[in-house]
């Protein structure tokens, strides 16, 4: 496939030049036809150009087995086109209705209690489904018959959320894709039992047959097991992907395919890494959820979108313009929140700005969820909040189809390691992968350095410093590209639990962090993982908390930078760093939380000889990020504070915001500007 510079889903020459969309999933099914004329005349005023039709319509046009109802979506489709709005035509492949439930129940879900998942929410389908996967063909096959040739059709919109709710189905359809999916990776039995270390608990398997998923147990299932599950539901849902996108391309070749990624928080169970090159553009839902760290979350999973788009643009398919429905309690945004996350996910590569949804809906289990057009209708804040930004999107036209510049550090992120990490039987079950990788992304912030979220296996040679947390599982290419990478003159930073097993979970032998042990020039022989009510201190003042190790050190050019200053590893290394040549190798063998990592990484920075692109003035206040194309550099300056920040010398010409008889720019709390450099 290709990846052109200018992303593709505004099909149309005609709308190529438009600048970045701007839009909403919309569901006029839940609306009389009286109501859709309006939506169309308040989504121009806001100015929208694109939506997302017919995600949850499964039921709408297909109410029985051998009925079909195209008249409202044709009708939909034809005013959408006659306003100028564009449509991203969904597959509505996500929920099937309750006829085919009730006629095929062995398309539901089963977990690992053997209990089945019922019809009553969404995403109630086995991804490894012959049934389902027949009759959601259909349904794919016949709209794009029906649709190819419609003038409103800019893209198409595979499922919805795949594996949201379903990712992990344990049911005998699943095994037997399970047992396809295993043969495939291993040949034989004797590969799979040795890939398991079946030798334990007496699990040696004598025929692919007598293989299962993971189903519950009587007590910790096979750690291999457990993680080729993980991996195999990953790549049943690409496939199912796949298997649509297939059926889209052979009607319409020239209509670029694509479906909604998860890049945020909690939602672990896909690895869109490798899902990437399966869609013709990234696209991503993200929601904020509360906490000291929201407004660098949704930066670092933005920073990981663009990323895994290769620093292309990208589509941000969903996102809230204020509070959701979904968690305990559901917080609006303040002024300024809907502007400034929006613009964060452009800053970092995104070329569509859409919300979930259009029209705030009056039934149903997401009513109380916010929308552009919300219950109190075009006389409220939210939809003038939400014209503001339409209007700000024009400006940034000239941002459309620029990339992302590269920043002068990184984070990996490694799917594999975060489920093996964090899976059960392990050290400890508090650690938490995703949030020791955040935690090295606000510090990064908090010194003003730009550094990318990058998955494992992006070329890490334009990068001066690269942050590899809790990379636990290292295979031996993985081990030489990082050595050549330090050997190379780069700067590499590891922590705890990283380099500890093998692409099977296997133990790397000889002591830990095993397959980067030489590499850091220390060992380790026993971790050390601390009580919920135990905190070390090091000598640098820093206090730590979840895991410590009794790390010595190996190598001679290995300097300790800081050590342990009480409890059961008082007078050990706690940090050190192994100069190589013109680079180094670092390990920070506990939990600092992003307060300490600051601390620790300014050194470490230092050291790389790696500074801020900001004054000094405003570091740790204002996020930069940078696109660029044709000559041309788009600088956004992000105020991550609630105070108004005032940043000097940084040129340009303002695009979004201005300056001051100074020259000057200052950022309102929340504030964004963006500045076009030559």
């Amino acid at each position: 496939m290709t990846h052109p510079a200018r992303p593709h889903w505004l099909r149309r020459p005609d709308r190529a030049a438009a600048g970045l969309a701007y839009g909403a999933d919309y569901n006029p099914e839940q609306w009389p036809r009286e109501v859709w004329r309006d939506d169309v005349r308040l989504m121009r005023e806001a100015g929208v150009d694109i939506v997302s039709l017919g995600i949850f319509s499964w039921a709408r046009l297909q109410p029985a087995e051998d009925t079909w109802r195209f008249d409202w979506l044709d009708e939909i489709m034809g005013l959408l086109h006659e306003h100028g709005i564009a449509v991203d035509l969904a597959t509505a492949t996500a929920s099937p209705p309750p006829w085919l439930t009730s006629k095929h129940p062995e398309i539901l879900p089963v977990n690992a209690r053997g209990e089945t998942i019922w019809p009553g929410g969404r995403q109630h389908w086995r991804p490894t489904s012959p049934v389902f996967r027949r009759y959601a063909l259909h349904l794919v096959e016949t709209l794009a018959g029906r649709y190819a040739d419609h003038p409103a059709l800019a893209a198409w919109h595979v499922s919805n959320e795949l594996g949201c709710h379903n990712v992990y189905d344990y049911s005998d359809d699943a095994a037997r894709a399970f047992r396809d999916w295993l043969r495939a990776r291993y040949s034989t039995i004797a590969a799979l039992n040795e890939a398991w270390g079946t030798a334990f608990w007496s699990q040696e398997y004598g025929d692919w047959a007598q293989v299962l998923p993971p189903r519950l147990a009587a007590t910790h299932p096979n750690p291999g097991q457990q993680l080729d599950f993980k991996r195999f539901s990953s790549d049943a849902l690409r496939e199912h992907l796949r298997a649509e996108r297939d059926i889209l391309r052979r009607y319409t070749p020239d209509v670029p395919v694509t479906t909604n990624f998860m890049v945020m928080g909690g939602t672990k169970g896909m690895d869109f890494a490798a899902w990437a090159a399966d869609v013709d553009f990234v696209a991503n839902d993200h929601y904020s959820e509360p906490g000291p760290q929201a407004r660098d979350e949704l930066s670092f999973s933005a920073n990981l979108t663009g990323n895994i788009a290769g620093g292309r643009p990208w589509f941000l398919m969903e996102h809230a313009t204020s509070a959701v429905n979904w968690q305990p309690v559901n917080v609006a945004k303040k002024p300024g929140e809907l502007a400034r996350d929006s613009l964060t996910h452009v800053a970092h590569g995104a070329d569509a700005v859409c919300f979930f949804q259009w029209r705030q809906s009056a039934a149903g289990a997401e009513k109380y969820h916010s929308a552009m057009l919300p219950h109190a209708g075009a006389d409220s804040d939210v939809f003038r909040s939400v014209a503001r930004l339409g209007a700000t999107l024009r400006e940034l036209a000239p941002v459309a189809g620029a990339t992302r510049e590269p920043a002068p550090a990184a984070v990996l992120f490694h799917w594999d390691s975060w489920w093996a990490a964090e899976a059960d039987s392990h050290p400890t079950d508090r650690l938490r992968y995703r949030q020791e990788a955040l935690d090295w992304y606000t510090a990064f912030l908090n010194l003003g350095i730009r550094a990318d979220v990058v998955p494992l296996g992006t070329p890490l040679d334009g990068y001066r410093l690269v942050v590899a947390p809790i990379l636990h599982v290292v295979s031996e290419p993985v081990a030489k590209t990082l050595q050549g990478y330090v050997e190379s003159g780069g700067h590499l930073v590891t922590t705890y639990f990283s380099g500890i097993v093998d692409e099977r979970d296997h133990v790397w032998l000889g002591g830990h962090p095993g397959a980067l042990r030489d590499l850091l020039g220390i060992r380790v022989e026993e971790f050390a993982p601390l009580l919920d009510t135990e905190t070390v201190t090091l000598d640098n003042g820093l206090r730590a908390v979840l895991w410590s190790e009794r790390v010595r050190v190996t190598d001679q050019d290995a300097a300790v930078l800081a050590r342990y200053a009480d409890g059961e590893q008082a007078g050990h290394p706690a940090i050190t760093r192994r100069a190589v040549g013109g680079g180094s190798a670092a390990y920070v063998s506990t939990r600092l939380g992003a307060a300490g990592l600051t601390a620790v990484l300014g050194g470490l920075a230092a050291a790389a000889e790696l500074e801020s692109d900001l004054p000094p003035a405003v570091r740790g206040k204002v996020e930069s990020a940078v696109r660029r194309q044709e000559g041309a550099r788009f600088a956004f300056l992000i105020n991550r504070s609630e105070q108004p920040v005032t940043v000097a010398g940084v040129p340009g010409e303002p695009l979004v915001g201005s300056r001051g008889p100074d020259g000057a720019v200052t950022l309102e709390p929340r504030g964004v500007a963006v500045l076009r450099q030559t």
